[in-house]
């Protein structure tokens, strides 16, 4: 697990730059680092030493040396894989999987991507041809910017190396506020700052002699598949889970895991016979889970390592954490991570974690709406439709909520695990004209994949698409860098995830569990009350500090602050609200001020 940087342009002497752009990446990889230049291109490397400690540094080359490589991740197939390129005559100098990207492209081009298997970014350059391939894996696990201004392309692990660069006009992308007021991140390919993109998942680019050519490799497609028994399925997605398990151990370092009361992580740890694990919570026991984690460590015979956050602990890295994300990202779980990934990286390298299991085993409360309310999606449409406008009408309550969203179509109500504003809301609160139409405007295209699969499929498409990706993977892979530890999620491993996205919603789903058949599966490793415990997330109690002074004037104070951006009377009135027990704003609350803390170290020059 490493960061990298590089940029293409005609600039004389490169090494003066790229070095302080490596350096602002350091967190990614304190072990060593390294660079190539030459009249075209400049490529920086920071390294967390995972495989072939002694022999791994990068950027790494062929035989001849006319193409080289920057790579970040995790190739959990490479021992086959180089196997077969020694067979075909390639020479290797280490026994790192980054070798084998670099042959591997030599053997395959971008064919060499449908041969693997792990998490991945890289930049291979070919130093005769001058042209540059880079790719992203299958799910979004390890991320991918780049930017094109003038005559210069950067690519790179984060944003931030590239802001120091002369060449790099910083720009806030105003329009992403109005998405990012719904999502509560940044989704879609578009970021923060003007005209830097994300390279999508599944996506690889080539670039040479100016012209950017961005290509989709791989497109996860789900297909239920009623042709097996429900054994059958169970027994194929056990074989696979186990298998990734094994391969995600794959080290040289020592591997622990995360753990939480959920069964995502708790099987995980289970499974994969660590001698560490690692949990965070807070004082309040309604969001702790700290008693549980110590608990089920002593029945697997692991070492159970665990730190209570207090509020003030908390608040006072958000600023740090939000130089860290690189955009602002409200998931209050996200700053909880950073300090689990902290404890972590203090006793091992790696950790894995549980991240993908919901997505693809349908393990979120949602999924189960058409199940447990059936009769009232018989009346037809536009009955619902206008109960909906007028129980909206009406403060929010949760009889009439419910009346509300089953009042709108899944494609206006669902964008993923979190809806924070709709559309409405985004335009009552922002002080400027909104340049999009809403939220429809990016998930439009995903609904019409699945027009034709049920509900259930819908928002698992969406969430894989949108969440899993902007959310969960995103704030995983910056908290876990920021503390220089590598994180793995074994499942999102393609083996498995290509034979689980035909599971039928019938085993994934119903009206009294979630993750049906993975939970069946994880009964065998867990105690009932483990493998059958309801969907929580990971609790932090926000809603409760806003209510006590010293948070709620911290935030007030900000928000007088926010006429630029927000109508300050009306974002006030939230936050009053919610003091005062009115309603439940704290994510709308912790949204705006996420946003406002994340701009003023970007642009407002906070430290």
């Amino acid at each position: 697990m490493c960061g990298f940087v590089g940029y293409i342009n005609k600039e004389s002497d490169k090494k003066d730059n790229i070095k302080k752009m490596a350096d602002l990446i350091a967190h990614r990889g304190p072990d060593s680092e390294g660079y190539y230049t030459d009249e075209t291109i400049a490529l920086g490397f920071r390294r967390l030493s995972i495989i072939d400690l002694n022999n791994g540094s990068q950027p790494i080359y062929n035989e001849d040396k006319t193409k080289v490589i920057v790579f970040n991740g995790e190739i959990y197939n490479f021992k086959e894989l180089r196997a077969d390129l020694e067979e075909k005559g390639h020479v290797f100098s280490t026994n790192t999987d980054t070798e084998v990207l670099v042959h591997g492209y030599e053997e395959y081009s971008e064919g060499i991507l449908d041969k693997l298997r792990g998490m991945f970014a890289f930049v291979i350059y070919d130093v005769n041809t001058k042209e540059v391939f880079a790719a992203r894996d299958f799910y979004g696990i390890k991320p991918f910017y780049y930017a094109v201004m003038g005559d210069t392309l950067f690519f790179g692990s984060e944003i931030k190396s590239f802001l120091i660069h002369p060449d790099f006009k910083k720009e806030l992308n105003r329009k992403m506020i109005e998405y990012y007021l719904t999502f509560q991140y940044s989704p879609g390919k578009e970021t923060f700052f003007k005209n830097v993109y994300k390279l999508l998942p599944g996506h690889y680019l080539k670039y040479k002699d100016g012209n950017l050519e961005i290509k989709r490799y791989y497109e996860l497609k789900l297909e239920p598949d009623d042709s097996k028994s429900y054994e059958e399925w169970r027994e194929g997605i056990k074989e696979r889970l186990e298998d990734s398990v094994k391969a995600h151990k794959i080290s040289d370092v020592e591997v622990g895991s995360f753990l939480s009361s959920g069964v995502d992580s708790s099987y995980i740890a289970a499974s994969s016979d660590v001698d560490k694990t690692f949990t965070v919570g807070f004082n309040n026991e309604k969001y702790s889970e700290i008693s549980y984690a110590k608990d089920l460590s002593a029945k697997i015979d692991t070492e159970n390592i665990s730190k209570v956050i207090t509020k003030e602990e908390y608040f006072k890295k958000l600023t740090k954490i939000m130089y860290y994300m690189d955009e602002p990202l409200a998931d209050p779980s996200a700053i909880a991570l950073y300090f689990v990934t902290k404890l972590a990286s203090e006793n091992v390298k790696v950790s894995l974690s549980g991240e993908g299991a919901d997505e693809i085993f349908g393990g979120y409360n949602i999924y189960q709406e058409s199940f447990v309310w059936p009769w009232y999606y018989k009346i037809p449409y536009p009955i619902r439709f206008v109960v909906g406008k007028v129980a909206g009408i009406f403060p929010s309550h949760r009889g009439l909520n419910f009346l509300v969203r089953r009042g709108k179509k899944l494609e206006d109500r669902f964008v993923g695990n979190a809806f924070i504003f709709d559309n409405k809301e985004v335009n009552k609160f922002l002080a400027f004209k909104r340049d999009t139409k809403g939220f429809q405007d990016l998930t439009k295209e995903f609904y019409n994949e699945v027009s034709d699969k049920d509900s259930v499929v819908k928002m698992q498409y969406i969430d894989f698409n949108f969440w899993l990706i902007g959310d969960i993977l995103l704030k995983a892979d910056k908290m876990s860098m920021a503390n220089s530890l590598e994180v793995r999620v074994p499942f999102l491993d393609k083996p498995l995830i290509e034979y689980a996205r035909h599971l039928p919603t019938k085993y994934k789903v119903d009206k009294y569990k979630t993750k049906k058949i993975f939970r069946d599966i994880a009964h065998e490793k867990l105690e009932s009350k483990v493998s059958d415990k309801k969907k929580l997330g990971f609790p932090v109690p926000i809603r409760v500090w806003m209510k006590d002074d010293d948070v709620y004037m911290t935030i007030k104070n900000r928000f007088n602050e926010a006429s630029e951006f927000f109508k300050v009377d009306k974002i006030i009135k939230l936050l009053d609200d919610h003091r005062a027990g009115k309603a439940d704003n704290s994510r709308k609350i912790w949204t705006i001020y996420i946003f406002l803390l994340w701009y003023d170290v970007y642009f407002g020059g906070a430290k």
